[in-house]
Parts: C-alpha cells; structure tokens; sequence
C-alpha cells in the first residue's frame, strides 16, 4: 500500500513535469504560470530541480514572488547558490521575509560576506537580531540547525498564566510539543510538555512540573550526532544552547530528516566519487571538473595494479591460462572487500561501532573471510582444472583466493578508521583504496606462485 502511494507521487511527480516541460516548448507561460503557482512551493522547487538548465531561469521568473523565499528554501544548495548569485542584496532581503532564521541563515551562507552583510542591514531590527544569533555557527552544527521561533516561560509563573500567555498567540510555531523554561538571563532551566500543561492543576507553578533533567544540545555539536539523539530519545524538538547554557533556539524534527536525508545521499553519492549535491541535470562544463578528479586517481591505481602484472609478463607469456585467471582473484578481493568496508562504514555512520567492538567485527571478518575463501576457492580450483586440465594451476588459484580474500576482510574492516584517523571520508576514499588493495595483492600473489613453480 505505501510503495503505491509513493508510486502514485512519483507519477504525480512526472505528470506535472512533463505538462510544465510541453508548455514551456509551446510558449504558453501564462498556463505554466497558474500551473506553477497552484502547487506548494516544496512542489515547484522539485519541478525547477528536475528541469534542464535552460528552463530553471524561465521557471523561477514564473514563480510568485509570494512564495519565492519558501520555494528557494526548499532547493538543493547547489541550484540555489545560482539563483542568489544573480541576485542584488535588496532582492536577496525581501525573499528572506517571513523565512525562519535557519532557513535565512542558509540562504546567506550561499552568498559573498559583502552581500551579505548588505542583506543583513536591509532586515529588520528583530530579524537581524535573530539571524546573526546563529549565523556564527556551521551549517552542520546544532547551532546552524537551530530555529529562534521559540515560545519561553518562567518558573515562577503558575499554568494558568501560562495558558492565558499562550492564548494571545495566533498560532504556535511548527512541531512545539514543549515551551522552553529559561530564567531572567535565557539561562536554559528545563522543559513544559505541553501535555503537563493542559492535565496539570492550573493553580500549579512551572517549576513544579518543568522536566529539569533534560539536558539541551551544545551548539557546537555536530549534526548527525544531533540525528542520533533525535532517534534515541523520540525527540519532536530540542533546545540549543550556547557555551555559557544560554539559549540560542530549538531544532525539530523536520530539520533532523533533512540531516538524515542528506546523510544518505552523501554516502550514495560517495560510493562513486561524487559529491552528495552533485546536480542530476548540471552543465557539461561543471560536471567534467568534479568527475575528471576521481576518475584520475582511479587511473593512478589502475596503473599500479598494471605495473604489478607487467613484473610477471614473462610467466603469463609461459602460461596463457593466468591471464585468464587472474582476474577471477582480483574480483573476489573485491566484491569481498566492498561488503566489510559498507558493513564498517555504516556502523561508524550510526555509532554502533567503537574501539570497543572493533576487534571483536575485525574476528567476525576474518572468519568469514576464511571460510568464503576455502569455499569459492575449492570451487573455482576443480572449475580451473577441469577448464585447463592443470592441478597445480587450479591449487594456485585456490590458494591465491584465500590469501586475498583474507586481505580484502582486513583491508576492509580498518581502512575506514585509518581513513578517518587522516581526516579522508572513509565513504569517498574508501572504495578506491580498497579496490586498489585488493587488485594488487591479488595479482602479487596469484602471478607470484605461479612464477615460482612454473619458472
């Protein structure tokens, strides 16, 4: 029932893309305008990102300027950052209105500090005053992540006081499901759920009921530790606080699944050299930079793993039959290798795997290692003598899979914590220096034996 329904978004999806894209060629951009406008914004920022370059321009002309803050926030970084690019400062000011001060602090972290610090004089004296409270910290931090639309209370107040406070608000910012319990500085004290609020006596002060152990996220904690904390605890939201315990917001739960989202596409993209904001639809011209760097160093390897073979040419020249071969125990390295390296990077990703643990995964690894190798290699040596009617040839392969096998296991389970110990994205860098591993060793091992019973 779900896949359905995501299949029917999807549909949905392309439908619309597929009428604005056919009324774009036709000329009529007054329908692509109604079209456009009649959508949410997170919908038409979906449409303009998956549109050719050529068309984004026209399409953001056609947007309502109503609604061009809300659509640009919803944009991957990378289309954004061309938008704002081609934008004054006065402009740039007028799409932040009505923004929450997180989304507006990413919009100027896309932007020169000159415009910026135009953007920021162009705001209002309360905008700018709860934008430059978190524009000193990391996007990937607590504090970048942290909403100042927040709804604080005193201890000494009773609940009643509270809800008559609360009454005077319109409506109450997204995801609240507490109010933020500070003293006369905005020292942070505590939480009220909102659920002791409306069950409480309303005679009862918010010190009486206040959560006082819950302790607020540093903002300088980074952001996927932040994620973890949400998923353990449940969070809908959290308070941040700065160094000194003041508080500087709150993040909730919607900001957290854009953390958990990006971190997917990081380690998707990663898996081949790519950055996660890489544009589906970018020009050929910034494309070739960003893909040329990686299929570079892969040559690099490609040409050590080269080197090793032309070390025993002489010994593939005597006994075709390892050409052949050869590549069978580079392969198994590999595909071996890539599955302890996903299952370690993903450990270290969630925080399951520590110092700990890790000699315990790296037993685990090499067992399975050992036993996948005996297996595939006993199977891959009667295929080799029956297909060369040569046993020695066959026990050669056989012991050379093992060997590899066993080195992909290792290369696998430690690359990512000696990666990480040099400051290199074990996901980016892990696969190719693996596969580079594997490729060699494999082939020195193989091509070794083989010279030295066959010389």
């Amino acid at each position: 029932m779900q896949q359905s329904a995501s299949e029917d978004l999807k549909n949905q999806m392309q439908a619309r893309l597929s009428k604005v894209q056919s009324l774009l060629e036709s000329g009529t951009f007054r329908q692509v305008r109604q079209l456009l406008n009649a959508l949410k914004p997170v919908e038409i920022a979906r449409i303009i990102a998956s549109s050719p370059p050529h068309s984004r321009k026209v399409l953001w002309d056609l947007v309502d300027k109503e609604v061009t803050g809300e659509v640009v926030e919803e944009l991957p970084s990378d289309i954004r950052e061309q938008f704002l690019r081609g934008m004054d400062a006065e402009a740039v000011a007028e799409l932040t209105e009505g923004l929450e001060a997180d989304d507006v602090v990413d919009i100027l972290q896309h932007l020169p500090e000159t415009i910026m610090q135009e953007v920021l004089a162009a705001m209002s004296e309360q905008d700018r005053h709860r934008v430059e409270s978190i524009l000193p910290y990391g996007k990937d931090t607590a504090g970048g992540l942290a909403n100042t639309d927040t709804i604080t209370v005193r201890p000494r107040f009773t609940l009643d006081v509270v809800l008559r406070y609360l009454r005077r608000h319109t409506d109450l910012p997204p995801s609240t499901d507490s109010l933020i319990v500070v003293n006369r500085k905005d020292d942070f004290l505590g939480l009220l759920p909102l659920s002791k609020l409306l069950t409480s006596d309303p005679n009862t002060t918010v010190r009486e009921v206040m959560e006082s152990d819950i302790n607020a996220i540093p903002a300088d904690m980074h952001d996927t530790d932040v994620a973890k904390l949400f998923e353990q605890h449940d969070w809908i939201s959290a308070p941040v606080v700065d160094d000194q315990g003041k508080l500087i917001g709150r993040i909730t739960i919607d900001d957290v699944v854009d953390v958990i989202r990006e971190g997917a596409d990081h380690s998707l993209m990663s898996l081949a050299g790519l950055d996660e904001e890489e544009d589906t639809f970018a020009p050929v011209f910034r494309t070739i930079p960003r893909r040329a760097i990686w299929l570079g160093i892969n040559l690099l390897t490609a040409i050590l793993a080269s080197a090793v073979i032309n070390v025993f040419q002489g010994t593939i020249d005597k006994v075709v039959a390892l050409a052949v071969l050869m590549t069978v125990v580079a392969s198994m390295g590999g595909v071996a290798g890539s599955q302890t390296l996903t299952v370690v990077i993903r450990g270290m990703a969630t925080g399951h795997l520590g110092p700990t643990n890790m000699r315990w995964l790296l037993s685990r690894e090499v067992r399975v290692g050992l036993v996948n190798g005996c297996l595939w290699a006993g199977i891959m040596g009667l295929v080799a003598a029956y297909w060369f009617g040569d046993p020695l040839l066959a026990v050669l392969l056989a012991v050379a899979l093992v060997i590899n096998l066993l080195v992909a296991a290792l290369a696998g389970a430690l690359l990512p914590n000696i990666l990480k110990s040099l400051k290199i994205d074990p996901a980016l860098a892990g696969g190719v220096t693996l596969t580079t591993v594997t490729d060699v060793v494999g082939y020195l091992v193989f091509l070794g034996l083989a010279t030295f019973f066959y010389a």
